[in-house]
């Protein structure tokens, strides 16, 4: 008996086996005397540091960005950015989106018109009513 090896080489799948965090950098910009910043300035001295040593993989960049709204800005793998304005928001919102922007992939926003969609061909194949015996109408 003859050993092949296999034809198809192996491809990296995130998931599986080991998982890469997609966000790499995170910016955060405020500003000191804005009233649409008060919530951001509130996240910054109550939040960010606890959120920073749960996500050690992630660098946090603070900034401030004087007579401008506060920005969340996440920096990705493949090159994108994402940008989310916090302006008025209190400090919990504001986790919900540094939550929201460290779990995305960083692709843009695509419609998708299948409910289910996979990188794998289906083992058993397309179904179709002219394979097998067919019906009798």
């Amino acid at each position: 008996m003859t050993i092949r090896a296999l034809e198809k080489i192996s491809v990296g799948q995130n998931g599986i086996g080991a998982f890469i965090l997609q966000c790499k950098k995170m910016d955060i910009h405020y500003c000191n005397q804005s009233g649409s910043s008060r919530g951001m300035n509130a996240f910054i001295k109550s939040q960010l540091a606890k959120f920073a040593a749960l996500n050690p993989q992630i660098e946090f960049a603070v900034s401030p960005r004087p007579r401008k709204h506060p920005v969340l800005i996440g920096h990705y793998i493949n090159g994108n950015e994402k940008a989310i304005c916090v302006k008025n928001m209190d400090p919990l919102q504001i986790l919900k989106k540094a939550e929201l922007l460290r779990d995305a992939s960083g692709d843009k926003v695509k419609r998708v018109n299948k409910p289910i969609t996979s990188i794998n061909e289906s083992v058993r194949g397309v179904w179709s009513p002219y394979h097998g015996k067919g019906m009798p109408v």
